[in-house]
């Protein structure tokens, strides 16, 4: 009988351990969603911020360092665009640059993780 009683607890300390892991990968799955729908609509809302800006309904004092920096790089990845095309240059390289340039323009939405800057 001992044996059948040892087996029958590690079975049940087994399916507590199962569920719980179950359990504990629902909630990291349903917190990965909810992340995803806050950085989504955090986006929705610099987009929106950046365009009532740029349109001169809200005053971006408090951004304008940031919007300016964030224009500067755009146009500057533009005119990257616009001499690969003039040059015919290897697109595959281009690509890789324009992607690391926007990476640096847009950190928040880049897929690579990034460090912490110095603190002023």
């Amino acid at each position: 009988m001992s044996i059948i009683n040892s087996m029958s607890s590690r079975a049940g300390r087994v399916a507590r351990d199962i569920k719980g892991s179950v359990q504990r990968a629902r909630l990291e799955g349903e917190r990965r969603l909810l992340e995803r729908r806050h950085r989504s609509a955090l986006e929705a809302l610099g987009s929106r911020a950046y365009a009532l800006i740029r349109d001169g309904a809200i005053s971006g004092d408090a951004l304008a360092p940031e919007v300016a920096d964030v224009e500067n790089r755009l146009a500057a990845i533009d005119a990257a665009m616009a001499a690969m095309e003039h040059d015919g240059s290897d697109g595959h390289e281009a690509a890789h640059d324009e992607r690391q340039s926007v990476d640096i323009a847009f950190p928040m939405v880049s897929d690579e993780p990034t460090e912490p800057g110095p603190t002023a």
